[in-house]
């Protein structure tokens, strides 16, 4: 990915069309593809995500299945007649569910990027103790995205904190893609595991989620493009 737009993901986590759009039209040519969430994608239903694809922007879906391997397979096939370009579900649904998941998206379109959530970047490790998880954050990400890669997804999502060591110990060229991206000097908001730009293309994630230090600056333009500067290396 030469072109440092091919990294970036905007998050449209607003709860209406014309929101969405007027973001879209504000970043312009700085971002070739924009998240639709659960916010958006319950506000506005599966249109938005057409209207995205008929203007020429690539959407990743982020809706996190998590049910039973029939259900999610039958959610990935719809998906995938909306022509977007990458989705997730969550590691945590098992190898039958993941693997239904890519069985799916292969059948429909090849190459639609099956992405496995790991660890939300808004936990912790006191978070997953809670939750009778054992081990750290890092150790959870590395188990969840070997049994994600091993089941055909064609990558994870997790924070850049874990990138390096999912390089480190995961062989095969998969896609990191980071949410909870801030630059510097920004509040972490709700996020927990948070890196700059930066930071996380260089722990060696591929792509970089960012929402609201671009779709509420002043200039979404100028923000998107000092953050292409950051990551153009």
């Amino acid at each position: 990915m030469r072109d440092p737009r091919e990294r970036l993901i905007v998050a449209l986590d607003v709860s209406s069309a014309a929101a969405a759009q007027k973001i879209v039209a504000a970043v312009g040519d700085s971002a070739f593809t924009y998240k639709v969430g659960k916010q958006l994608f319950t506000a506005e239903g599966p249109q938005i995500v057409r209207d995205l694809v008929a203007s020429g922007r690539q959407v990743f879906l982020d809706l996190k299945y998590h049910d039973i391997p029939s259900t999610v397979a039958s959610a990935v096939r719809e998906a995938a007649k909306l022509h977007v370009s990458m989705l997730t579900v969550h590691a945590s649904g098992g190898g039958r569910m993941l693997r239904a998941a890519v069985d799916a998206a292969r059948n429909m379109n090849p190459t639609l990027m099956v992405l496995a959530v790991t660890v939300l970047t808004s936990l912790d490790d006191s978070d997953l103790e809670k939750m009778g998880v054992r081990g750290k954050v890092v150790d959870q990400v590395l188990r969840l995205s070997a049994l994600a890669i091993a089941d055909g997804c064609d990558g994870v999502v997790a924070s850049a904190q874990e990138a390096t060591e999912l390089r480190n110990e995961l062989d095969g060229e998969f896609l990191i893609v980071t949410p909870g991206v801030r630059p510097a000097g920004m509040g972490r908001g709700d996020q927990v595991r948070v890196v700059t730009p930066a930071e996380a293309i260089a722990a060696g994630a591929t792509h970089i989620v960012v929402g609201r230090p671009i779709t509420q600056a002043a200039d979404p333009t100028a923000e998107a493009r000092a953050i292409l500067g950051q990551i153009s290396f």
